[in-house]
C-alpha cells in the first residue's frame, strides 16, 4: 500500500539547511497496522506528514529517495493530485483534536465538508454519512449532536470525532500521529480498541506514530524503530520485542521504572478533612442558585517527604479537588498544610504561605512565558524574596545543574528546548522556592518513555534533598507506582479506593480500579 524508500527530508530555515530525517525506508501492507516508534525529534511525525508534502510550506523538501502509494509514485510539484489524496485515499488523526477541529464550526459540518466540496455529495447524503460514521465510532445520539460544537465534547469524544472525520472519504491509508498521548488509559484503549475494528471493518492500512511500546505490543503488526532521523531497526512486533537487535531499541524496551522515595518523618505535612469541591451554576430567574459538586466528602493525609497520587478518568474531580487545596475554587472542610488551617487563613497570610505550596502544570509551552528566558522564568519567584541579584544568580546556576541543564542554557527562550527540557524549567521554577508541598498536575503524560523516566529520576533525587512532599495528578498507573507510596482513585468527584499504591494495584477491591489496571496494561 505504502513504500517510503531511502527518503531524505531537509528543511531550508533562515540558518540554513536542517536534515530531518535521512535514508529513511519502510514498507506498509495492506490491512496492516505497521508502527513508528521513536523520541521527540527522531523524524517519525516529518516523515509521516512528508508522505502527503504537508510540510512543504514549514520549508521541507525531499531531496533523495521517492514515496510510493498504491503502486504511484507521489510527484511533490503536483497540487492537484496531492489535494485528491490528502483526506480521500490517506486521512490523518492527530495528537491534539481540539486543535485539530475547527472550534467555530459544528462537528456536522466539518465532518462533511469534503464529501459536499470535493466528493460533489449532496448535503443529505453527506449528513446521514456523517451520523453513520459517527455512530461507529461510538458518539452516542450522534443525529441530535451534529450541530454541536468541539468545545461540547469530551477529549475522548473529540478524538473519535476526528477518527469519524477521516474515514468520511474511505481512505485506503489511515495515518494516526500519536492519537492516545493525552487520554486516560481507558479511553486510550477505547480509542485503540475502536481503530484496530475499524481497520478490519474497511480493510484499510494503518500507519501508528507513538513513543509507547505498551501499545506497539499490543496493537501494531511491524515496527519501524527511528532515531535521529535514521531507521535503526524493523521487523515483526512479536520478533522484535522478544529479540532486539539495536541497543536503543533494547533500551526502550528494558527500562524498567524506579521505585518511590519513603517518607522522611512522622510528621503529617499535608490533610484534608471532609472537602466538598464546588462550582456554582448559572443562576435562572426565579431559582435558588444550584451547585455542581466535583469532589465530596474527601479525606487525605500525607506524611513529610512522602507522595499520593490521585487517578481517575478526565472528569472524576481530581484537578477540581487540587483547585480546592489551593482555594482556587468554593469548597467546603478544612485543608491542613503543615498544621496550619489554610481554610481560616486571612487572604494575606494566605498568600504569604503560598510559597510553600508550588505547582507544575501538564504542558510546559503553555505555562512558561514565551518572551522570558530560561533565567528569569526560573529566578521569577525568588525576586520577591529578599535575595541579592547575585544569590538569584548563584541559586539559578545551582538549580540548572540539579535539573540536568547546562549553564548556558539560561539565556535561551522556551522555544529554543525540547518538551522534556522545558518540563525541568517547569520543576526547577517551582523547587527553586524551596516549597514544602509541589503539586504535579499530568506532568509527564506528553513526554517519551526516555524523557519521562530521566524527569521521575529527577523528581525522586529532588525530593530526597529537599524533602518536598508532592501530590501527584496522573492517569498513568505506572508513572504513579514509581514515584507515589500511596493513591487515591477518584470515580465521579469520589474517592472509591485508598491506600498503599502497591497495594492497590496488586489487589484492587473496585470494579473501576481494576478496569484502570487493565486498561494500562500493567
Amino acid at each position: 500500500m505504502l513504500k517510503v524508500e531511502n527518503i531524505e527530508i531537509i528543511f531550508n530555515t533562515e540558518l540554513g539547511q536542517t536534515v530531518a530525517v535521512k535514508d529513511f525506508s519502510f514498507h506498509v501492507k495492506k490491512g496492516e497496522i505497521m508502527a513508528v516508534v521513536g523520541e521527540s525529534g527522531s523524524g517519525k511525525s516529518v516523515c509521516a506528514l512528508s508522505i502527503t508534502a504537508l510540510l512543504k510550506e514549514q520549508g521541507a523538501v525531499l531531496t533523495k529517495g521517492k514515496i510510493i502509494f498504491n503502486n504511484q509514485i507521489i510527484d511533490y510539484n503536483d497540487e492537484k493530485k496531492l489535494r485528491e489524496i490528502r483526506g480521500g485515499e490517506i486521512a490523518y488523526i492527530f495528537q491534539e483534536p481540539m486543535v485539530s477541529l475547527n472550534p467555530l464550526h459544528t462537528i456536522g459540518r466539518q465532518i462533511t465538508e469534503r464529501l459536499i466540496y470535493v466528493e460533489g455529495v449532496s448535503k443529505t447524503e453527506a449528513l446521514e454519512k456523517a451520523v453513520e460514521l459517527l455512530s461507529l465510532c461510538g458518539i452516542k445520539n450522534s443525529k441530535s449532536r451534529l450541530n454541536d460544537y468541539p468545545h461540547n465534547f469530551s477529549g475522548g469524544e473529540r478524538q473519535r470525532i476526528m477518527i469519524a472525520t477521516a474515514l468520511a472519504c474511505n481512505p485506503k491509508l489511515l495515518i494516526a500521529d500519536e492519537p492516545t498521548t493525552a487520554l486516560d488509559v481507558t479511553v486510550q484503549k477505547q480509542i485503540l480498541d475502536l481503530l484496530k475494528d475499524l481497520k478490519e471493518k474497511f480493510n484499510m492500512s494503518v500507519l501508528l506514530i507513538t513513543h509507547d511500546l505498551r501499545i506497539v505490543k499490543k496493537y501494531a503488526d511491524n515496527i519501524v524503530v527511528v532515531r535521529n532521523g535514521n531507521v535503526i531497526e524493523k521487523g515483526s512486533c512479536k520478533e522484535i520485542f522478544s529479540n532486539p537487535f539495536h541497543e536503543y531499541t533494547k533500551l526502550l524496551i528494558n527500562t524498567e521504572y524506579g521505585k518511590p522515595v519513603k517518607a522522611c518523618s512522622n510528621k503529617e505535612m499535608f490533610k484534608a478533612e471532609n472537602i466538598n469541591a464546588y462550582y456554582k451554576l448559572p443562576k435562572k430567574v426565579f431559582r435558588k442558585q444550584q451547585y455542581f459538586y466535583a469532589a465530596k466528602n474527601i479525606n487525605l493525609s500525607i506524611l513529610e517527604g512522602d507522595s499520593l497520587g490521585i487517578v481517575g478518568e478526565s472528569g472524576s474531580g481530581k484537578s477540581s479537588l487540587v483547585k480546592a487545596f489551593l482555594h482556587l475554587i468554593d469548597f467546603t472542610g478544612n485543608v491542613y498544610f503543615d498544621n496550619i488551617c489554610f481554610s481560616q487563613l486571612k487572604k494575606e497570610h494566605l498568600r504569604k504561605q503560598r510559597r510553600n505550596i508550588q505547582i507544575v502544570f501538564q504542558d510546559p509551552f503553555g505555562s512558561l512565558n514565551p518572551r522570558m528566558t530560561a533565567e528569569m522564568i526560573i529566578s521569577e519567584g525568588i525576586k520577591s524574596c529578599g535575595y541579592s541579584k547575585d544569590e538569584i544568580k548563584k541559586q539559578v546556576e545551582e538549580i540548572l545543574i540539579k535539573i540536568g541543564l547546562p549553564e548556558n542554557s539560561k539565556n535561551k527562550y522556551p522555544h529554543e528546548f525540547s518538551g522534556g527540557q522545558r518540563q525541568r524549567i517547569a520543576i526547577a521554577r517551582a523547587v527553586i522556592m524551596k516549597p514544602k508541598i509541589i503539586i504535579f498536575d499530568e506532568p509527564t503524560s506528553s513526554l517519551d518513555k526516555n524523557v519521562q523516566m530521566q524527569i521521575l529520576d529527577m523528581l525522586r533525587d529532588l525530593q530526597q534533598e529537599y524533602k518536598i512532599t508532592y501530590i501527584f495528578i496522573s492517569h498513568d498507573l505506572h508513572v504513579v507506582q514509581s514515584i507515589c507510596n500511596n493513591m487515591a482513585v477518584m470515580k465521579d468527584g469520589e474517592i472509591i479506593e485508598y491506600g498503599k499504591s502497591n497495594e492497590i494495584i496488586n489487589n484492587p477491591k473496585h470494579e473501576y480500579t481494576r478496569q484502570l489496571i487493565e486498561a494500562a496494561w500493567i
